[in-house]
C-alpha cells in the first residue's frame, strides 16, 4: 500500500515503483486517503467548504489526472482519423477543448459539492478509483507509457480482489442511506469514457486513465447532486 500511496499521490512516502503496480488491487481504498482532507472539511461545514474540499482532494491526489484530462478531451474533440486524434492527444500545447473540459470538471465538483452529504467526496473517488482498475484491465494499451506498464500487471485475481473492497466499502453507505446506491451509475459515466477511449484511439494511454479518473468523479457528484436536490 506504501508503494502505491507513494506513487498515486502527493504524500511523501518513499516506494517501489516497480512493487506499486501490484497493488493496482488497492485503487479503491486508496480513495480513503485521497478523500479524507476534503471529506473532514465538508463534515464540519467551514467557510467555503466546497472550494477548500476540492482544492484539499488535489493537493492529495496531484494534477497528473487533471492533465490527461485535459489531452483526452484534445484528442476526442480532434476532426480527422484516428491518428490525428492521438496526434492531437499527444501535443504538448494544450487546445481549447482540454481547456473547457479542466474548467467544467472543476466547475462540477465544486457546484454538485454544494447539494450532496459530506462523505459524497468519498463515493466519488470510490468510483474513480474502481474506473481506473477497469480501465487498466481492459489490457489494450496504446503505447508504450505508464499506462501500457500498468496494465501489464493487472490480473484477475487483482480485478477480483478490487471488486471485492469495492463493494465492501460501499455496503455501509447503501445501509445507512438508500440514495447512496445511486452513486453506482457515476461508475457507469468511466464505463462509457472508457469505451469513448477505445472508439476513438483504439486504445487506452495515461492520459484516457486520467480522463477516466477525473470524469467518473465529476459524474458521480453531479448525479449524487441530483440525487439529493429531487429526493
Amino acid at each position: 500500500m506504501k508503494n502505491l500511496i507513494s506513487f498515486m499521490t502527493r504524500i511523501p512516502l518513499k516506494g517501489d515503483f516497480e512493487k506499486a503496480r501490484q497493488g493496482i488491487w488497492a485503487f479503491p481504498l486508496l480513495a480513503v486517503i485521497t478523500s479524507a482532507l476534503s471529506t473532514i472539511i465538508l463534515y464540519f461545514n467551514v467557510p467555503l467548504k466546497n472550494i477548500l474540499a476540492v482544492l484539499l482532494l488535489y493537493f492529495t491526489v496531484g494534477l497528473l489526472h487533471l492533465d490527461g484530462l485535459a489531452d483526452f478531451a484534445d484528442g476526442i474533440m480532434a476532426k480527422g482519423d484516428r491518428e490525428r486524434k492521438i496526434k492531437a492527444m499527444k501535443d504538448l500545447n494544450t487546445g481549447i477543448a482540454g481547456i473547457f473540459a479542466v474548467v467544467m470538471i472543476l466547475f462540477v465538483q465544486v457546484y454538485s459539492l454544494s447539494y450532496t452529504p459530506f462523505y459524497a467526496l468519498f463515493l466519488a473517488e470510490l468510483n474513480s478509483k474502481y474506473a481506473m482498475v477497469l480501465a487498466l484491465s481492459t489490457k489494450k494499451p496504446l503505447g508504450e507509457g505508464l499506462g501500457a506498464y500498468f496494465m501489464e500487471a493487472v490480473s484477475r485475481k487483482q480485478l477480483l480482489l478490487a471488486t471485492m473492497i469495492y463493494t465492501l466499502l460501499l455496503v455501509p453507505f447503501f445501509l445507512y442511506e438508500w440514495r447512496t446506491v445511486i452513486s453506482v451509475l457515476g461508475f457507469l459515466i468511466g464505463a462509457y469514457i472508457i469505451k469513448l477511449s477505445l472508439d476513438n484511439f483504439g486504445g487506452l494511454n495515461g492520459d484516457c486513465i486520467g480522463a477516466v479518473a477525473e470524469i467518473t468523479r465529476g459524474g458521480t457528484l453531479l448525479i449524487l447532486a441530483f440525487i439529493w436536490w429531487y429526493l
